[in-house]
């Protein structure tokens, strides 16, 4: 068996780009960049980033360009594609995109926790002043009768 899967959560490059087919459908085009980040041996954080070229067809084509802006959220599952062409030169040249078979859409900006001087969200801060309620039960002042429990 064999399998073609590619499944990336990164932001978005650029603004999409939205465009019809001859026959009327829609295509949209768009980067995401990914990142991951490690400890080398001399114990140095490395981070390194991949560019991703994504191609979404029909339906989702169309909701990609309505609510997707560059440095969204976006989740790609789909499958790789190289594609070749000769360029006016007469070179061949090939890309590998990812196309889109379905797509989920980060929060909404500014929906998420401000973010601190390196850009990552901040947690929210624990105040001790504000002590949750805990409702207490008592079992000395009343006995628990096993016809009251609702299920």
């Amino acid at each position: 068996m064999n399998l073609n899967r590619v499944i990336i959560l990164g932001r978005v490059t650029a603004d999409p780009q939205l465009r019809s087919t001859s026959n009327g459908q829609s295509v949209t085009t768009l980067g995401v960049a990914t990142n991951r980040t490690w400890t080398d041996k001399a114990d140095k954080k490395q981070e390194e980033v991949e560019f991703h070229n994504v191609v979404i067809w029909g339906k989702q084509a169309e909701v990609a360009s309505q609510f997707l802006t560059k440095g969204s959220l976006v989740l790609i599952e789909g499958r790789l594609v190289t594609r070749s062409w000769e360029d006016k030169d007469g070179i061949t040249r090939k890309a590998t995109e990812i196309v889109c078979e379905n797509m989920q859409l980060g929060p909404k900006p500014g929906t998420s926790a401000p973010a601190n001087e390196g850009g990552r969200k901040k947690a929210p801060e624990w105040n001790p002043k504000v002590e949750p309620e805990i409702p207490s039960i008592n079992l000395d002042e009343e006995e628990i009768n096993l016809e009251d429990i609702p299920f």
